[in-house]
């Protein structure tokens, strides 16, 4: 079973950045992709970008494109999520997953972080 550890929210102003860690127990065949979704109060969990550690390759969703980058140090199981340019709409609880699709449907996704709150005053 991964375990995924969520860190780096908090609070941040409009048009500030904020970075995001999700650390992986172990890495295998079965979450050899990360996603990165949200889920602000009221509203739909929203998927918001990928890494496959077994291409190296991302996918963004059009709302945070240009503005988050994904990255990864193989290293230490790690991902991170950067995020630039902050809006208020951006505040929601932030989630990193593990599972084996490069997807954005978070039912394919099997292991889940616990989640960070990220707030982004106005």
């Amino acid at each position: 079973q991964v375990q995924l550890g969520n860190s780096g929210g908090g609070l941040v102003q409009a048009g500030g950045s904020l970075t995001l860690v999700c650390v992986a127990s172990t890495r295998t065949a079965g979450n050899n992709v990360m996603g990165w979704f949200r889920r602000a109060p009221g509203k739909e969990r929203e998927w918001l970008g990928l890494l496959d550690w077994s291409t190296g390759s991302t996918r963004y969703a059009d709302s945070v494109k240009g503005r988050f980058t994904i990255s990864d140090d193989n290293n230490k199981n790690t991902v991170s999520l950067q995020m630039n340019s902050l809006k208020p709409e951006d505040t929601a609880v932030y989630y990193c997953a593990a599972g084996r699709f490069a997807v954005t449907n978070p039912a394919s996704y099997v292991n889940w972080g616990q989640g960070t709150q990220v707030t982004v005053s106005s």
